[in-house]
């Protein structure tokens, strides 16, 4: 399998998509009573000269009770801007999004929202593009969240970026 295509689980383990789906199955079945959210969020770092380093990591959260995620990175040769950047972790997780839904459509699963988390925020430099940035999440019917509320992006995946 492609490295790019393999994520990596909370613990070190390295997996397919299909493996990731299937661990978040699992957990959600271990007690189906229970609300979950499923959250996917991207984060990047600018590396020498035009190359970033961007993080994204899918999140199972079992509402009051903890949770499982999963992560991977891709690196860009050319990503000259901050809004380059910003623009591509949202490229990225509306990508994961739709390949996880339809994923999930294939499982029988308890009731679960579903939300894109974008790195930007009112504070900073980020601040100009949330308008689109949410726009565009939305556009692709996904619920999306911006900081504080951004976990996923803003605290998951930074965690993994280099």
């Amino acid at each position: 399998m492609q490295p790019e295509k393999q994520f990596r689980s909370s613990i070190g383990l390295t997996l397919s998509p299909h493996e990731v789906i299937g661990g978040i199955v699992r957990f959600m079945k271990v007690d189906e009573q229970r609300k979950y959210k499923i959250v996917i969020g991207s984060d990047s770092l600018q590396m020498k000269g035009d190359a970033a380093d961007f993080v994204t990591a899918i999140v199972c959260h079992r509402q009051g009770n903890g949770g499982i995620y999963f992560w991977r990175r891709l690196q860009s040769k050319k990503c000259r801007t901050l809004r380059e950047r910003i623009w591509q972790e949202v490229l990225l997780s509306l990508d994961i999004a739709k390949d996880i839904v339809e994923r999930m459509k294939q499982q029988t699963v308890p009731l679960f929202d579903f939300e894109v988390h974008i790195d930007v925020g009112e504070k900073g430099p980020t601040r100009d593009l949330i308008q689109e940035l949410v726009g565009v999440v939305r556009a692709n019917n996904f619920e999306a969240r911006v900081k504080p509320e951004s976990y996923a992006a803003s605290s998951i995946a930074d965690r993994h970026v280099k």
